[in-house]
């Protein structure tokens, strides 16, 4: 076995190891905090009085006109001057969790925003509060539309995670630079991440076609009994 086979080959358990412990949690995790934040945030925008929208809205102009890795670096290294001290992981989950907020912010407002009015007058008109037509009239519509751009968000969120490297966690990529700072292989570890990578978000991408086309059905009954 040629030497840099048999390298890649004693680093991929190392390395899908730090993948399942970190880098897995951490895209979850993220994803779910910051859709959450994301959803709240484009209600407030859409619905809240006007000085509490623009509280929200001045959060995603700020997360959304800044570099993730800036921000990771104020919340783990700028924090701790303010007397806030965190530990690499969690700032790495609130730096990617208000990042995921501010960008699954706009596709869900825009999604809100795509359904017609003359739904929302339909709930009422059966008696529906608002709270009730969101749930069970709006956000079921709006979901449709959210499904790709959302998709797409968690892929790129996977890739993304690679940059807490830069605060220390010890994810899939910090990994393989701790391997290359002791083989002094980098094109060949560096490769193997990217490779890990790839199958994660090709593996991510067919789940998303599947999700997308199941929805696509899903629409197409609510035309054909609209």
């Amino acid at each position: 076995m040629p030497d840099w086979l048999r390298l890649m080959a004693d680093s991929l358990p190392t390395l899908l190891w730090a993948g399942l412990v970190f880098t897995v949690p951490l895209t979850l995790l993220s994803f779910v905090l910051g859709l959450a934040l994301g959803l709240a945030t484009a209600v407030a925008r859409l619905f809240a009085p006007a000085p509490v929208a623009a509280v929200f809205r001045f959060y995603v102009w700020v997360i959304r006109g800044t570099p993730l890795l800036v921000q990771l670096f104020v919340i783990f290294y700028g924090l701790p001057s303010l007397g806030i001290l965190l530990d690499a992981f969690p700032a790495a989950l609130i730096g990617f969790t208000l990042n995921v907020g501010a960008y699954s912010s706009e596709i869900v407002r825009a999604a809100i925003s795509s359904v017609a009015r003359g739904q929302w007058e339909a709930a009422y008109s059966i008696g529906m509060s608002w709270s009730q037509a969101m749930r069970r009239t709006i956000l079921p519509q709006a979901t449709r539309v959210a499904v790709p751009p959302l998709s797409n968000t968690f892929i790129s969120l996977v890739k993304d995670t690679s940059l807490a490297a830069a605060i220390t966690v010890p994810e899939l990529f910090q990994t393989a630079q701790r391997i290359v700072a002791t083989s002094y292989e980098p094109l060949i570890l560096y490769i193997e991440a990217a490779l890990i990578y790839l199958a994660m978000s090709s593996v991510l991408s067919v789940l998303q076609a599947r999700l997308e086309r199941r929805f696509a059905r899903y629409g197409g009954f609510l035309e054909a009994r609209a």
